[in-house]
């Protein structure tokens, strides 16, 4: 089994939509709807200093993919990074395929100096918590709240 992890390209975004697809049909919060997944990939491709999509192929075919994107910590005084649709498709997951993508994405967060990582899963998701867990991401008090602007 090859394997690599490298930035997504605009020819990635059919394969990546799939893949937010599925990850949005496991996730309560969000529902799968690809003309605003599409216009989601292309604006963090185009603009490189916001974020970062990762793709992780096996043979050459995408099995996997992450969203970086960084911000600014008022907290840290320092960039951090928001880690986001980390998935790995079904009939590749349990090879140690997730741990590679997310240890490839710290890595690179780390060589860019970016102090944190934040990420977020549904409250009952617990394999995807103990899965963060054993990667070392720790629990937080603190709780998430959104308002839908439009």
């Amino acid at each position: 089994m090859n394997i690599t992890i490298d930035f997504a390209t605009s020819e990635d975004f059919p394969a990546l939509a799939e893949l937010l697809e599925e990850l949005f049909a496991m996730e309560a919060d969000f529902n799968p709807d690809r003309d605003r997944q599409m216009t989601g990939l292309r604006l963090i491709h185009d603009h490189p200093e916001i974020g970062r999509l990762f793709v992780l192929r096996v043979d050459g075919r995408i099995a996997g993919m992450a969203n970086a994107l960084i911000t600014v910590s008022t907290a840290e005084g320092r960039y951090v990074m928001l880690l986001e649709d980390v998935i790995v498709t079904r009939s590749y997951r349990g090879r140690g395929l997730g741990r590679r993508l997310v240890e490839h994405v710290c890595d690179w967060a780390k060589h860019r100096d970016l102090s944190r990582i934040t990420l977020l899963t549904d409250r009952n998701n617990t394999v995807a918590m103990a899965f963060y867990e054993r990667l070392g991401f720790e629990a937080s008090a603190m709780v998430v709240r959104r308002k839908k602007l439009f």
